[in-house]
């Protein structure tokens, strides 16, 4: 389905007349508490910058198996994919670099100190208990890399009574899926062991071309009609504790290991080991209700191991080894000024550092960080303003600072405006990749956003409107030798409509995007559209339950995107369709099928790389209903 009949059906519900027939909003509820907007508990309601929160309830309604898929198709979010389940993904979130997307998991900072990027695609869906998305900049509290926005991922959780649940899962492909755990809280302790499995045999991931081809070197480099496989192991383990009056400890622990088969070699059986281990505690002390006070430290690993077998022989060949390892501390202190006013001071540490067996210049650096936020509201107004000062061991200090306005008119209506700068520090691979890859003098990229947002949450229906534009200087792009540099500047301007109601019974959301990135530098580039951003994405969700059964729709669109700077590869534009069904034939039991991909489109995010046909799937889930 191309985007312009996605966009039509989206305007044509929003023209509706659903005052008079809808019930309830379904998604977006006003006192939803999130934490990422400003790094203390706020609520959707008292928030000025576009966030979202996606919780259990909504991963398990529409049956995502892994986190691209629950999260493509958002607002302000697109994915672009290498070849199916488990495959290198990367997240643009409105129109920025993959790399301009903070991703915190449990409050703990996360991704690759190498390429700068979080492995979306190994963090398993089923260990998450739910996703806050805030869209643009957020530097003036996270510091680097938060330019597009910040994505915080909270992993399983229960603090009420003691209650496990279980999952298994069968789909095409030869997939095959288990999760199961237990948690719940006892005394004045809470805890929660998770772990899960999933395996699929998955689909040929690249249509590349081989060196008899006459075009060696297109694509992934090499022929290889296979299936490329993806197997994911994981375990969490959470606890926390009230030692007195006010004062509580809490621990979380989160391990994926993962085993990938890809094509893009010459020798062929190209395989890769790769690990996700997250880990960090928080020492939280409520004297009163107007102070609290926050320390936590955290650690995460991301290592890669890639490797080819010989097959003739049995052996296994190693071809790299690259571990990253990231270490943060962070003390936070939150005062109540005032019912209704709120001031934040704090300090940020973090280590990058970096084990390979290819030799990096640099493998090690730092990065100390003050900042401090407000926010109140004064009648119908709402105000936020944050300032921080990072001090990186290369690149010296950096001063980010934000500030917005909101104001409630009548018959819910809110209006937002805001205004924030932002950078991103570059990478080891940017600054000493081996082989003359590396460039040692760059800057790092600085950005400049404003939001325009206006929104309505009634008890019929709730929607927003945000429009934003964003100036990137010292953009960094490789050169026509693959050498980066910081000759870009890029200007991005975009729009995000979201909708949600209840219409005779159906649930029916809806999200549209669109964003015009365009780079702005003095080269031949100059007005092209930045690449693997489509201008134009989608998605609408309806779902219903009748009695114990519920079924559901997600259609999911964009517009064509080029794969490269100069504008001369286009990757088409794609719809897909999805269906889904759920019968709890018992309190503690329900089956859940699904059918993805459901008119079997041909299509890629990324050029040469293929995306699943037609799947399907069947998962019988056990929760049992505390009595």
């Amino acid at each position: 389905m191309p985007f312009r009949t996605l966009t039509v059906a989206i305007v044509a519900a929003l023209a509706s007349p659903f005052a008079a027939a809808a019930t309830a909003a379904d998604a977006r509820d006003l006192d939803t508490v999130l934490v990422t907007a400003n790094r203390s508990a706020s609520t959707l309601g008292d928030t000025i910058v576009p966030a979202q929160v996606i919780d259990r309830a909504e991963i398990e309604r529409t049956q995502a198996r892994d986190l691209p898929e629950l999260l493509r198709g958002r607002a302000g979010i697109q994915i672009g994919n290498s070849g199916g389940p488990g495959k290198l993904t990367s997240v643009f979130m409105r129109g920025s670099e993959s790399d301009h997307v903070l991703v915190l998991v449990d409050g703990v900072r996360i991704g690759s100190a190498t390429a700068g990027l979080a492995a979306f695609q190994d963090i398993p869906v089923d260990q998450i208990e739910r996703v806050e998305i805030v869209r643009g900049p957020r530097s003036s509290l996270y510091g680097s890399e938060a330019i597009g926005g910040v994505i915080q991922i909270f992993t399983r959780r229960n603090t009420g009574a003691i209650n496990p649940h279980a999952r298994i899962g069968v789909g095409s492909h030869n997939l095959r899926e288990a999760s199961a755990g237990i948690g719940g809280r006892a005394g004045r302790g809470w805890f929660g062991v998770d772990a899960a499995f999933q395996r699929t045999d998955g689909i040929d991931s690249c249509r590349g071309r081989g060196p008899l081809d006459g075009d060696f070197g297109a694509g992934c480099f090499v022929d290889e009609p296979d299936r490329d496989g993806y197997r994911n192991r994981s375990l969490n383990l959470r606890g926390g504790v009230e030692l007195a009056e006010g004062l509580t400890f809490e621990a979380n622990a989160l391990r994926a290991e993962a085993f990938n088969e890809y094509d893009g070699s010459v020798f062929g059986g190209n395989e890769a080991d790769n690990v996700q281990q997250v880990a960090g505690g928080k020492l939280t002390y409520a004297p009163s209700d107007v102070v609290t006070l926050t320390a936590q430290a955290g650690r995460n690993y991301d290592e890669s191991t890639t490797y080819f077998r010989d097959i003739d022989a049995g052996t296994r060949v190693d071809v790299g080894q690259i571990d990253t390892r990231r270490d943060t501390a962070a003390v936070q202190a939150d005062f109540g000024l005032a019912p209704t006013q709120r001031f934040s001071l704090g300090f940020d540490w973090m280590s990058d550092n970096v084990e390979s067996d290819t030799d990096y210049a640099l493998t090690s650096r730092n990065n100390f960080a003050v900042f401090s936020d407000y926010t109140a509201r004064f009648g119908a107004h709402r105000v936020q303003a944050g300032v921080r000062h990072d001090d990186n061991e290369q690149f010296g200090g950096h001063t980010t600072g934000s500030l917005g306005w909101g104001l409630d008119l009548d018959h819910g209506l809110r209006l937002n405006a805001s205004a924030a700068t932002s950078f991103k520090a570059p990478t080891f691979n940017d600054l000493y990749f081996p082989f003359g890859s590396g460039n040692p003098d760059l800057e790092p990229e600085r950005a400049k956003t404003a939001n325009l947002g206006l929104s309505q949450y009634a008890d019929a229906w709730n929607w927003s409107i945000n429009v934003f534009e964003s100036r990137v200087d010292d953009l960094i792009f490789l050169d026509r030798n693959f050498v980066p540099q910081n000759i870009q500047e890029a200007r991005i301007r975009g729009a995000e409509v979201t909708f949600a109601t209840t219409l005779a019974g159906f649930d029916l959301s809806t999200e549209l995007s669109h964003v015009d990135p365009r780079d702005r530098s003095d080269n031949a580039n100059n007005g092209n559209l930045l690449a693997r951003r489509a201008r134009n994405s989608g998605r609408l969700d309806i779902d219903r339950s009748f009695g114990d059964f519920r079924i559901g729709t997600t259609l999911r669109a964009s517009s064509s995107r080029y794969d490269d700077a100069a504008n001369t590869v286009r990757v088409a534009g794609h719809g897909t369709l999805d269906l889904r069904a759920a019968w709890a034939f018992n309190p503690d039991w329900t089956l859940e099928a699904r059918a993805t991909n459901v008119l079997d489109k041909t299509y890629e995010t990324v050029n040469w790389y293929y995306q699943p046909g037609r799947e399907y799937g069947l998962a019988l889930r056990w929760s049992p209903v505390t009595r």
